[in-house]
């Protein structure tokens, strides 16, 4: 009979048949195409590209050669044609001042000629022998003309006039320090010049000379071989530094550049063989038509993938039904069958462990009958999982949640294990796992019993466990001492709160502990009793239980001791009054026999101990000490000790003495203290007795305890207190 789970796994791979041969007969040739196609349209756009900027850029680069070339030469006409050879043998003469001025004017007219070329701002010339400078507007000596005239600071200056030396014929200075400038020198072959023509380029108009209005061009500049931006317009800081790493690392005319940030295209400037006219692409609008191609070929490829997809399907569905038709028809028998098989097994696993069956030959039989899988000989240990009911939590499920609890937990068991277990029920409250040993996964039954602790822990609201591990065995007919062995390291087991993981019997190192009360323990306790002192007999069984926690005793041996307390008080209690019935105390031991845990524990005692040794009710109390402070306002005057009052209320002294102060809100020796001294000041006021007597008549043996008990709580003598009142 086929399985439904071979049925499905066959559909599955037949689908999976039928959509690989889709996948290399269509898709493939499909994918192959669009990716040829993808790259054919980058290049062809990359080339398109490339041209279209070494069109456009190598136009206004010539047009910027062309401006700069003009000026260079209406600069060298200007320097030929002046009188600085005449002007420079007359600057220091005095006596030809009116000669001197005449040469300076068409000088300056000069000047103002060449100043009028649209890419020029200013105009000076520097001369480097005298302290002079001429521009179109002033003549006057060096330190006025820069300090106010063009004003530069004392650190502009310094790099500024750092390049007036050696020959210049049309040099650019650092534009970073304060603008682009050309400088040439006069006489034109010396080395050292007397005169430098000045220039400086107005930066709006070499931004409008280099600027090219396509809307995919962001940005363009003049940089130069050295690390130097000339000018730009429109560069980031990212665009900047990318422009001045590959200028350095240019060594063609013309390139066109495309990186994963930008696309550059570089000039080489015909004026001079340092710069480059570079313009800045967007590659966003670049690229644009590459984008929608690869987003064309992504839905390509998806269109027929989801089309093979539902081929296939429809084809795997075709092919399947027959199949499917006598699966259906066998299906109730494959599900009584299926579903008989589990309980078959884990039945088969209880007899087992119970040693039912310790023969190889006879588990190898069993085995086949239920189709029941196993290595004969392999390393397996037992895992004994004892669970500890809370009542409250875990009696409130019905039965049915209660077996779907027990279900999810031995699935969630085998889901998480890394290799085979078994599972199966032996006890009411003990569920046994048979792990398998995985010397390649390093796992065993201490990981296991991790594992299975951990999984037990989100159901400590219904009950606690403790996990027993047996030893291992190598064979399956010896399970049954490994589970043996499992059960009675149960007995091992503590109070924690906590899934706990017993491994042994000599494992934890448990301190050996007097698990019964010690003849001087039990007449503690009866004397404790009698005294009434019932409180200390709670503390004490705390304190026991403290010392249990402390000595990491076992929960049989606490169990044992806490037996034996609560016997010792059921006889105490039993010497004075027969309040309870057999049954009760039957309650009460069973009670305490459920408690798991310290804290458990703990409460059991508490309520034991609330009803065992009822105090009497409030209003009695209050009864009781009424008719004591009755009796200390009329015999106030006699001796009043606290034993007395303590033995007619079955109280010790000390227990009297906090039940006093909590009825009456004062301690008793002061409120006996307090009311004699009220009587002996109504005598001190009233009449005329003298000290001695009023001492003796409140219940004083002598004047001077009265004197000082009558200063200790008015602050006076008694006579000085008559005195002042009188």
């Amino acid at each position: 009979m086929l399985s439904i789970s071979k049925v499905h796994k066959f559909r599955f791979a037949l689908f999976w048949r039928l959509f690989t041969t889709y996948f290399i007969v269509i898709l493939m040739p499909v994918i192959v195409a669009s990716l040829m196609a993808h790259v054919l349209v980058v290049r062809t756009i990359e080339k398109d590209a490339e041209k279209l900027n070494d069109v456009i850029i190598s136009h206004f680069s010539k047009q910027t050669d062309t401006a700069l070339d003009s000026l260079k030469t209406n600069m060298i006409n200007m320097l030929s044609s002046s009188n600085l050879t005449s002007l420079l043998r007359t600057v220091d003469d005095s006596r030809e001042n009116q000669q001197r001025a005449e040469q300076l004017y068409s000088l300056r007219e000069q000047l103002m000629k060449l100043q009028s070329d649209k890419l020029v701002s200013k105009v000076f010339l520097y001369f480097v022998n005298h302290d002079l400078v001429v521009d179109v507007d002033i003549y006057t000596d060096k330190g006025y003309y820069f300090d106010f005239t063009y004003p530069l600071d004392e650190k502009q200056r310094k790099a500024y006039l750092s390049h007036f030396t050696g020959k210049k014929m049309m040099d650019f200075t650092d534009p970073s320090t304060i603008g682009m400038s050309a400088l040439m020198s006069y006489p034109f072959n010396s080395v050292k010049p007397d005169v430098y023509l000045v220039v400086d380029f107005a930066e709006d108009k070499v931004k409008e000379q280099i600027s090219i209005p396509e809307k995919w061009v962001t940005g363009t500049a003049i940089a130069s071989s050295q690390g130097l931006i000339m000018n730009q317009v429109g560069l980031t800081e990212k665009e900047a530094k990318a422009v001045l790493e590959h200028t350095r690392a240019n060594s063609k005319g013309s390139q066109f550049l495309i990186t994963s940030e930008v696309a550059m295209s570089f000039v080489k400037s015909s004026f001079d063989d340092s710069w480059y006219y570079v313009s800045i692409a967007d590659l966003r609008t670049l690229m644009k038509p590459a984008y929608i191609t690869r987003v064309i070929s992504w839905a390509f490829l998806v269109f027929f993938l989801v089309v093979g997809s539902f081929v296939s399907y429809y084809l795997s569905r075709r092919v399947y039904r027959p199949i499917k038709e006598i699966t259906e028809e066998n299906k109730e028998l494959s599900q009584r069958v299926s579903g008989m098989f589990p309980v078959l097994q884990e039945l088969f696993v209880t007899k087992i462990l119970l040693g039912e069956y310790r023969d190889a030959l006879s588990i190898e039989y069993y085995a086949k009958e239920i189709e029941f899988t196993y290595n004969k000989n392999a390393m397996r240990t037992v895992l004994c999982i004892a669970f500890h009911y809370n009542s409250p939590a875990y009696e409130r499920l019905s039965e049915t949640s209660k077996s779907f609890l027990f279900m999810e937990l031995k699935e969630r068991i085998v889901k998480s294990s890394p290799s085979l277990v078994w599972l199966c029920q032996t006890k009411p409250d003990v569920m046994a796992c048979v792990v398998l040993h995985d010397p390649f996964l390093h796992f065993g039954a201490e990981e296991a019993a991790n594992i299975v602790g951990l999984l037990l822990e989100p159901y400590s609201e219904y009950f606690k466990a403790t996990i027993g591990i047996g030893i291992t065995v190598n064979a399956t007919e010896e399970l049954h001492e490994s589970y043996k062995l499992a059960l009675s390291v149960l007995q091992n087991r503590g109070l924690d709160s906590d899934v706990e993981i017993c491994r042994g019997p000599n494992v934890g190192d448990r301190t050996q502990w007097e698990s019964f009360l010690s003849v001087q323990d039990v007449n503690r306790i009866f004397n404790q009793f009698k005294t009434r002192e019932y409180d200390k007999l709670l503390q004490s069984a705390f304190d026991m239980l403290e010392v249990g926690i402390r000595k990491n005793a076992t929960a049989i041996q606490v169990k044992y001791l806490c037996t034996d307390v609560l016997n010792t008080w059921i006889r105490a209690v039993e010497t004075e009054h027969n309040d309870f019935n057999v049954p009760f105390y039957s309650d009460l031991f069973e009670r305490l026999n459920r408690c798991m845990t310290w804290d458990e524990l703990k409460v059991c005692f508490q309520d034991i101990h609330s009803v065992l040794f009822r105090t009497e009710e409030p209003d009695q109390r209050a009864k009781q000490f009424s008719e004591i402070l009755d009796y200390i306002h009329e015999h106030y005057n006699e001796e009043l000790s606290i034993e007395y009052f303590a033995g007619l209320l079955n109280m010790s002294n000390g227990h009297f003495s906090r039940t006093f102060k909590e009825e009456v809100g004062e301690k008793y020796v002061e409120y006996i203290a307090k009311y004699r001294l009220m009587k002996a000041k109504q005598f001190l006021l009233e009449t005329d007795m003298k000290i001695d007597d009023i001492a003796e008549k409140v219940g004083y043996w002598g004047r001077n305890s009265f004197i000082r008990t009558f200063r200790k709580y008015e602050g006076i003598t008694p006579a000085k207190y008559r005195t002042i009142n009188h």
